[in-house]
């Protein structure tokens, strides 16, 4: 069989990590696909700068177009990122008839049911493996691992980023500010880390692993995302000392009522094996009705765990060249005429359990005052820590974790709480999973 050739959109870290595995691996990779897959041209914004990898016998250019409108290139790698020209350029690609393999979350959970429509006109194929979880292979372990089970609800920690934060704020009792500079300097968060630090990252992958796992469009519009700069040094120590870890999850759950799909900071019971996931690893919980729950784990980011996804998409399209459209693994896991409309929660329709930490005066009858306003809410309380007030001070930390309640319920309850004048400042609230 004649090689499959291969044409690159960008040579950062991903793309020279996949010219790196694609041929330092290549006897392997034939060995799996069952024909050579040949870089045959790249698209770069500066030729002149040093790569990771080795560009001999690659032609290069700055000029993407060139390598998407090249007749004699099979597959088309976008590995750019951002929205635009990614999305023109994949659209194009469609359109010549090219197969895509992107890593970009972005433009699969803002374009994808586009992307994906015009694909299957066009009988190719869009891979994404690379696109949430780096290299961890979620994506083809729902869309096909786990393809007997309904999936009842999946939780992730799908950002490294926010995860190296609250690791080491847990780990050497340091401040968000301080870790978050260290993280910059370090590589792991950028000049503005936005994305990372507010969830928006973590949003758009858990678009795409909802969408696979309950057959839904893609609709990041309807995400529920909260970042992690509220969380404070204390809130770290309390949740240690209650037995609980907070982690940055992506959370999609079915209900009988509807879908939840929220990123927020998280407790977590210590036990649980995705409390101990630590620093930029990343790490999905899925659990099915026929398998139960089943954990997923590994690199998140970096040029070749990347890579790895990257080149695995690519020796699936290789496989799959000669079988009919038809025939091949949906986008999105369900065929195109199976993928409905279920109606998304809003954040007031969330359930869960709560995290609650104010500043109370000491003196008596407070605590009741604030039991007082839950019970006519309907929450129940499970815990309590009420701390010594510091030295001079005359006011106290409390803290209390409750039962499983409406978010709705709570948002009233806390803006009574805050409205006492024995109760200073805002109430803290980070929501709690038991993800048993």
């Amino acid at each position: 069989m004649k090689p499959v050739k291969i044409g690159i959109l960008g040579l950062g870290t991903v793309g020279g990590g996949t010219v790196n595995v694609l041929q330092r691996n290549a006897a392997v990779i034939r060995g799996r696909a069952g024909r050579d897959i040949i870089i045959t041209r790249a698209c770069a914004k500066d030729l002149t700068r040093q790569r990771i990898c080795d560009t001999q016998g690659i032609q290069l250019t700055t000029d993407p177009f060139e390598v998407v409108n090249d007749p004699d290139i099979d597959i088309i790698l976008e590995l750019m990122g951002g929205q635009s020209p990614a999305k023109e350029l994949v659209l194009q690609a469609i359109a010549n008839g090219k197969h895509v393999v992107t890593a970009n979350k972005a433009l699969i959970a803002l374009h994808g049911n586009e992307i994906f429509k015009k694909a299957s006109e066009c009988g190719v194929t869009v891979a994404f493996e690379a696109a949430v979880a780096g290299g961890v292979p979620i994506i083809k372990a729902i869309r096909e691992g786990l393809s007997g089970n309904q999936i009842e609800w999946l939780a992730g920690i799908i950002n490294g980023t926010g995860n190296f934060i609250l690791t080491e704020m847990r780990d050497k009792g340091r401040d968000f500010s301080d870790v978050l500079a260290e993280a910059q300097a370090l590589g792991y968060a950028e000049a503005d880390p936005t994305f990372d630090v507010e969830g928006i990252d973590a949003g758009h992958k858990l678009t795409i692993l909802a969408s696979i796992a309950f057959g839904i469009p893609l609709q990041f519009d309807k995400v529920y995302t909260e970042g992690i700069t509220g969380i404070t040094r204390d809130d770290v120590e309390y949740a240690e000392e209650l037995g609980y870890r907070i982690k940055h999850l992506g959370i999609a759950r079915k209900t009988a009522v509807g879908i939840e799909l929220r990123v927020h900071p998280t407790l977590i019971p210590e036990r649980r094996l995705i409390a101990n996931v630590d620093g930029v690893k990343n790490a999905v919980l899925v659990y099915g009705d026929a398998v139960g729950p089943t954990l997923y784990y590994g690199a998140g980011a970096g040029a070749e765990p990347t890579a790895s996804a990257v080149v695995a998409d690519i020796v699936d399209v290789v496989r799959a060249l000669t079988s009919d459209p038809e025939n091949r693994v949906p986008h999105l896991a369900f065929q195109p005429n199976a993928i409905v409309e279920q109606p998304i929660l809003s954040a007031e329709q969330f359930t869960t359990a709560y995290y609650l930490r104010l500043t109370a005066e000491d003196k008596p009858g407070v605590l009741a005052e604030v039991t007082k306003i839950l019970a006519e809410h309907n929450i129940s309380i499970e815990a309590i820590i009420q701390k010594e007030p510091q030295l001079g001070f005359t006011t106290l930390p409390v803290i209390m974790l409750t039962q499983k309640t409406l978010e709705k319920e709570m948002n009233a309850a806390i803006a009574e709480i805050e409205a006492l004048s024995s109760i200073t400042g805002k109430v803290s609230r980070i929501r709690l999973e038991t993800l048993g």
